[in-house]
């Protein structure tokens, strides 16, 4: 098996597969702010390995679609249609 080092500490072994990490941002999406991160996980609708749900988490935390409030809960934050209409609405100024 294959892995891929992503930084000194941390060697992956498995990568999601995209349908897994859709069901993990739809979920956050739908119970915004309700969870932190083992109660998300063990809420999940379809079971996974904790290792690859860090994974995901991790990947969302980098790509900004996620936060975590002081509460250590997890929230969506990554609203495109709200970022184009914007600027759109800046352009016909």
């Amino acid at each position: 098996m294959k892995t891929v080092q992503i930084s000194k500490t941390k060697k992956i072994i498995r990568f999601p597969r995209l349908d897994t990490i859709l069901m993990v941002e739809d979920f956050i999406q739908n119970h915004d702010g309700e969870f932190k991160k083992k109660a998300l996980w063990e809420n999940l609708p379809k079971k996974m390995m904790y290792q690859t749900f860090s994974l995901i988490i991790d990947y969302l935390l980098n790509s900004r679609k996620i936060s975590i409030d002081i509460q250590g809960k997890f929230g969506w934050i990554y609203y495109p249609d709200s970022k184009n209409s914007n600027i759109l609405l800046n352009w016909k100024r």
